[in-house]
């Protein structure tokens, strides 16, 4: 496929790649859109090498965003960042709960190629991501860039693991996979917010605090040197407590002190309500985050990326899709997926293209001017071209592991084996709520692909016990 160096910001790049791009972005996931047009890059000048401002939301489901197609969840803020740079539709994170998927985006691999990516997700102090593995921040640290991570790491604890063993220069936020949003208590009561390895007291509401933390590294001068900031929310993961909910959360407060060591998974509390204002608070502070941004005039050089860890928990707006965090049906995997790079990457897009988190890592080490480490290949295919240059993604599988569950994607095509042990084949471009098993009907596509994603698992680390 030939591509055209863009002339404009108008100008229409390449053609339509993969599935393809599609106009406007701030329409529901799944509608049909009034005009079908190729890839679009913004040509207007040559961009110097982009900030990287990663966003995380976490337990966020594929519907929970009004622009993918919420009835109830009122998000202004991801909607316009969608309509400002490309929305993905087909987007997948690298596993189906917080902590093997944030391996699959800091090493830019299975979250099966290392021993702290077998957790599912990490409990225990005894794994984490290795210091001495590369990772996204190591790799661009390498290459100049200033790095920071604000908000969750979930990849291990003290005195073993850090992020600032791992490539971040800076690390504000919490080691572990959920905490209560104003004591900052985890499951097992230990206090769970630290400046570098060391603990900060803040008892105020957890998001309000990496907002705040967040806009400040934004807007702070950085001279020449680009950055790359990990902002890494917990919203709206449980327990269910939205800012002001003091009274919820004393309650959670004597419950953990108290022993119960399931007391953050808040089983009692929380409804569709109460997630929606989580959600709806996470979405004001992004875009706090974005004005800062803006006002620090580093917006348009600035590559902007919104995503969530994995599926949606008990609360989230899922449809059509089945399944939910934990699972690798698409409700489990999908999540909403937002970029902008105003320099590079015109507005109003959506992609049908199927990408997931490793792809991203290798992405942005190829934007970034980075290389990845030989001795640690990536599992990602670098969608940089397609982004930039109207590129065809090249053709290939995305393939996903947890404990009793396995699938693997190819084109419109999903095999899958939940923990039934039934092998199953879906056509998701007619059928994403995965109820029309195709088995029967297509034995050798259903081998073809099984055999595909036996290949690729017999090059992982086997699971403990297993």
């Amino acid at each position: 496929m030939t591509s055209r160096t863009p002339l404009s910001r108008r100008t229409l790049v390449g053609a339509a790649a993969a599935a393809g791009l599609t106009a406007a972005a701030t329409s529901p996931a799944g509608a049909s859109t009034p005009e079908e047009r190729p890839f679009r890059a913004a040509g207007r000048r040559r961009s110097r090498r982009p900030n990287i401002l990663f966003i995380l939301g976490d337990d966020l489901g594929w519907a929970d965003l009004s622009s993918y197609g919420s009835p109830h969840i009122r998000t202004p803020n991801l909607d316009r960042l969608a309509g400002q740079g490309v929305r993905f539709t087909d987007a997948y994170s690298g596993s189906a709960t917080c902590s093997p998927t944030r391996f699959s985006l800091y090493t830019g691999r299975f979250p099966g190629r290392t021993k702290g990516g077998l957790a599912e997700p990490i409990a225990d102090r005894g794994v984490g991501l290795e210091p001495t593995h590369p990772t996204l921040a190591s790799l661009l640290r390498g290459a100049g860039y200033a790095t920071a991570l604000i908000g969750k790491w979930h990849c291990g604890f003290l005195p073993d693991y850090s992020p600032t063993r791992s490539g971040w220069d800076e690390f504000f936020g919490n080691f572990g996979g959920a905490l209560e949003y104003y004591s900052k208590l985890s499951g097992d009561g230990e206090y769970d917010l630290y400046e570098g390895d060391a603990t900060y007291k803040d008892l105020r509401y957890y998001t309000r605090i990496l907002t705040e933390r967040a806009s400040d590294f934004v807007r702070r001068d950085h001279g020449d040197t680009p950055w790359l900031l990990n902002l890494n929310f917990t919203t709206p993961h449980w327990p269910w407590i939205a800012d002001g909910d003091e009274e919820a959360s004393a309650e959670v407060v004597r419950r953990i002190k108290a022993g119960d060591r399931r007391a953050l998974w808040h089983q009692d509390g929380g409804s569709v309500e109460k997630y929606a204002q989580m959600v709806e608070d996470l979405d004001r502070s992004v875009g706090e985050v974005l004005r800062a941004l803006k006002k620090s005039g580093q917006e348009e050089d600035t590559l902007v990326f919104f995503a969530s860890d994995n599926g949606g928990e008990r609360f989230s707006y899922n449809w059509p899709l089945s399944g939910h965090k934990g699972s690798l049906q698409e409700g489990g995997i999908r999540v909403p997926t937002v970029v902008r790079w105003p320099a590079r990457i015109d507005g109003r897009q959506v992609s049908r293209v199927p990408v997931f988190t490793p792809d991203w890592t290798a992405t942005l080490l190829e934007i970034a001017g980075a290389r990845p480490d030989r001795a640690h290949p990536l599992d990602g295919t670098s969608l940089a071209g397609y982004l930039l240059r109207g590129e065809r993604v090249p053709e290939r599988d995305l393939f996903w592991r947890v404990r009793g569950e396995r699938a693997l994607r190819r084109g419109e095509w999903k095999y899958y084996r939940g923990k039934a042990g039934k092998d199953q084949l879906f056509r998701l471009t007619a059928d994403a709520r995965e109820q029309a098993d195709l088995a029967a009907a297509e034995p050798a596509r259903l081998a073809a692909l099984k055999a595909a994603w036996e290949k690729t698992d017999a090059g992982l680390l086997p699971y403990p016990g297993v």
